[in-house]
């Protein structure tokens, strides 16, 4: 593994640290205020969490090139983007 690889791999262990706390404080406050603008929250933090885990595994352990992980990586952050962009919108 050169350096530029342990950094990716540093990184996303990172994303997936914080991406995972931020989902799991959105659902319990989901939870505690039943506002379902904050489950979707929550589950677009997920999905972002979830692509750069699937795209660091692709990448490290099934020999992915490197241009398809980030274009999954891409893919998945476009799709909690517009997920977090509903929660925002939403109306209860």
């Amino acid at each position: 593994m050169n350096e530029t690889e342990l950094a990716i791999a540093v990184v996303k262990s990172v994303i997936l640290l914080l991406g995972g706390a931020i989902t799991i404080v959105a659902y319990r406050a989901y939870r505690r205020a039943g506002d379902p603008s904050l489950r979707a929250l929550g589950a677009g933090f997920g999905v972002i969490t979830l692509g750069a885990l699937v795209s660091g595994a692709a990448n490290q352990f099934f020999a992915v090139p490197f241009e398809t992980g980030i274009l999954v990586n891409s893919i998945f952050l476009a799709v909690g983007l517009a997920i977090i962009m509903y929660s925002l919108y939403m109306q209860r």
